[in-house]
C-alpha cells in the first residue's frame, strides 16, 4: 500500500481515542460514536485491537465496518467509509464486564502512544475512553488516575507554574474542582489559597484559547454553607477562599466570591459567569450531573495537548449488552475538536 499523502497544514488531523478499559464500554461507544459521523463528530481513530472491535460489533449488532490504519493520516482517509483502529496488542482475550489486570500495561500503551502522537501534531487531540482504576493498579499502573498519567507523560513540555486542572462541561454549566480524588475531610483539610489560585489562573487562560471566551467570568464557591457566615460556621472563606478571590483579580481576572455553593447552580446565577471554581468534588460533580448527566465532559486544563473524555466510568455492568450510551463519548469528541480548532486559529489567521 503507498504511503498516505501528508496532510495539507490547514486541514486538522483526526482525534486520537483511546481502548480505555476493554472489558469496559469504550469500544461499544467508540463504535456507536463513529455512526455520527454526519452529525457534527470529527473525524477520530481508536487505538485498539481491530480484530476484537469487529468482533464486538458483531455481537452487539452494529453495522460499523473496522479498517486497520498504519498512521493517523490514513485513518483520516479512512474515516468517511469505516472505523479507523491503530493497532494495539492486547495480553489476554477480553470478557466483556469482566476486567483483567494483564491488560493494563496495554491500556496505559494506547494512552501514551495517543499522547505522542497530539505531541507531533499527527493527532489533533487526546480523547480517552474510561479506565477501570482497580484493574490498572493491579497491572502495575502507579498513577492515581488518567489526569496525573497525563501531566507525567507531558511534564516535559508543561511551562513553569504550569499545572493540570480538571474541568467537567455540560452545555451551560462549567465546573473545576481545585480538590479532587481525596476524601472529604482530607479536601477540607488540603485545601489552599495557592491550589485555588492555580486552578483559577489555569482555567481562565483556557476559557479565552481553548473555548474562545475574550474576557471569562470565574465564580468561586465557599467551601462551609452560608459561605461561612462570617467566620461562625468555620473560617476556610476568610482566610483561604476569599484571599484567593482577592489575588486572582489583582492579576486582571474577572472573579467573584466566595458565593454559598446553595444558591450558585440556578439558572439566573449560572448566566453571571463561564466557570465556577468548586472546593471539593462533589461540590462540582453533582450539580453538572443534575443539569445535564448524559452530555458531561472532562477536559484536562493546563495541558500542552488536547483532551477530553466522557464524564462517566468503564459501566462494567452493560459491556457487551448494546445498551451503552455513546452521548458523553460524542459530546468528548465535539468538545476536543473545537478546542482544537480554536488552538489552531491563530496561526490560521497569521498563514493568511
Amino acid at each position: 500500500m503507498a504511503a498516505p499523502r501528508p496532510m495539507h497544514p490547514l486541514v486538522m488531523p483526526p482525534l486520537a481515542l483511546t481502548m480505555g478499559e476493554p472489558a469496559g464500554i469504550g469500544g461499544e461507544i467508540a463504535l456507536k460514536a463513529w455512526r455520527h459521523r454526519a452529525e457534527g463528530v470529527p473525524p477520530f481513530f481508536v487505538l485498539d485491537d481491530p480484530g476484537r472491535l469487529a468482533g464486538l460489533a458483531s455481537a452487539v449488532g452494529l453495522d460499523v465496518p473496522v479498517q486497520a490504519v498504519t498512521t493517523p493520516a490514513e485513518a483520516l482517509a479512512a474515516f468517511p467509509t469505516a472505523l479507523p483502529v491503530l493497532p494495539q496488542s492486547l495480553t489476554r482475550p477480553v470478557v466483556p464486564g469482566k476486567p483483567d489486570p494483564a491488560n493494563a500495561p496495554a491500556v496505559a500503551a494506547a494512552i501514551a502512544t495517543a499522547i505522542r502522537l497530539a505531541q507531533r501534531g499527527e493527532a489533533a487531540g487526546v480523547v480517552t475512553n474510561p479506565i477501570h482504576k482497580q484493574a490498572m493498579y493491579e497491572g502495575g499502573f502507579r498513577f492515581p488516575g488518567h489526569t496525573e498519567y497525563l501531566a507525567d507523560l507531558l511534564a516535559g513540555e508543561m511551562a513553569e507554574g504550569d499545572r493540570e486542572v480538571m474541568m467537567l462541561a455540560c452545555p451551560g454549566l462549567r465546573v473545576v474542582p481545585v480538590t479532587i480524588h481525596v476524601a472529604l475531610a482530607e479536601a477540607v483539610r488540603n485545601l489552599r489559597r495557592a491550589d485555588i489560585v492555580a486552578a483559577g489562573r489555569v482555567t481562565a487562560r483556557a476559557l479565552a484559547a481553548d473555548f474562545g471566551l475574550a474576557a471569562p467570568r470565574l465564580a468561586v464557591a465557599a467551601l462551609n454553607p452560608h459561605a461561612g457566615e462570617g467566620g461562625a460556621m468555620g473560617r476556610e472563606e476568610i482566610e483561604i477562599v476569599a484571599p484567593a478571590v482577592a489575588e486572582l483579580a489583582s492579576m486582571g481576572i474577572a472573579v467573584s466570591g466566595p458565593h454559598p455553593a446553595d444558591t450558585l447552580f440556578h439558572p439566573a446565577a449560572r448566566a453571571r459567569y463561564d466557570a465556577v471554581l468548586c472546593m471539593y468534588h462533589d461540590q462540582a460533580l453533582i450539580p453538572l450531573k443534575t443539569i445535564d448527566f448524559d452530555n458531561g465532559v472532562n477536559v484536562t486544563l493546563g495541558l500542552p495537548v488536547v483532551r477530553t473524555s466522557p464524564d462517566h466510568g468503564t459501566a462494567c455492568e452493560l459491556a457487551g449488552t448494546g445498551r451503552a450510551s455513546e452521548a458523553s463519548l460524542i459530546a468528548a469528541l465535539r468538545t476536543a475538536g473545537e478546542i482544537a480548532a480554536n488552538r489552531r486559529r491563530p496561526a490560521r489567521q497569521s498563514d493568511a
